[in-house]
């Protein structure tokens, strides 16, 4: 059984899939629509892949940004980057006023609705939440060990820190898209839209703060390690 401290970044991607997954912004809400449109329930379950394709693919472009920024600096200077990059997203989203992407309408394919997740996740900064997760996933003697390595050892290692990255976007996309496809089939059959109208809480608010909270920890982990 492995130590907390070994499992801890993999249960944290979890949680964060999971997050992301109740965030109807993310795409169950439009899941939903569509399903409300058709008719039918296979709808809903039929938009559900694409956006989670989309979404990883948004998450995924960070994670091998990350898995290579690791072989070039040092653990500690990539949560510093990570946690000021996360705090300024969130001064931003703010700023703007959270706004959103806009789309045409609701006639999609499937590749549509795989890009506008990507653009919804990447416009939300999803990927960003996971960079002090993915900075913790290679050990931090990993870039002075890089410092002796030939060319075929830093593709190797580069290789290894990617590969690791993408494994971490396909547990938390598949953590979002049970969480995501439970809520969007449960509003779909039994609670319906209109319960939003009525009970809707500010969840841009809770997402932002969810950021500039990450990038507290992430700033704190930072200096915490130098």
């Amino acid at each position: 059984m492995a130590d907390l401290g070994t499992a801890w970044p993999w249960l944290s991607l979890i949680l964060l899939g999971a997050f992301h997954g109740l965030n109807p912004a993310m795409g169950w809400l439009f899941a939903v629509a569509l399903g409300l449109q058709e008719g039918r329930l296979r709808a809903v379950v039929e938009a559900l892949l694409p956006i989670a394709i989309g979404h990883a693919a948004s998450t995924g472009l960070v994670a091998i940004a990350i898995g290579l920024l690791q072989l070039a600096v040092s653990r500690e200077l990539l949560l510093l980057l990570g946690g000021a990059l996360l705090l300024a997203f969130a001064a931003y989203k703010v700023a703007t006023r959270f706004r959103h992407p806009r789309w045409v309408g609701m006639r999609v394919k499937p590749h549509e609705l795989a890009l506008w997740s990507f653009l919804m996740a990447t416009a939300h900064g999803a990927g960003l939440m996971l960079v002090p997760v993915l900075a913790h996933l290679r050990p931090a003697s990993a870039v002075p060990a890089l410092a002796t390595a030939g060319h075929a050892g830093h593709a190797m290692a580069a290789g290894s820190s990617i590969g690791s990255g993408l494994a971490a976007v396909a547990l938390h996309t598949l953590a979002m898209f049970l969480v995501m496809g439970l809520i969007a089939v449960v509003v779909y059959q039994e609670v319906g839209v209109e319960v939003l109208r009525r009970a809707w809480i500010n969840l841009d608010l809770i997402w932002v703060g969810a950021l500039a909270l990450a990038g507290l920890i992430t700033l704190v982990l930072g200096l915490w390690a130098l």
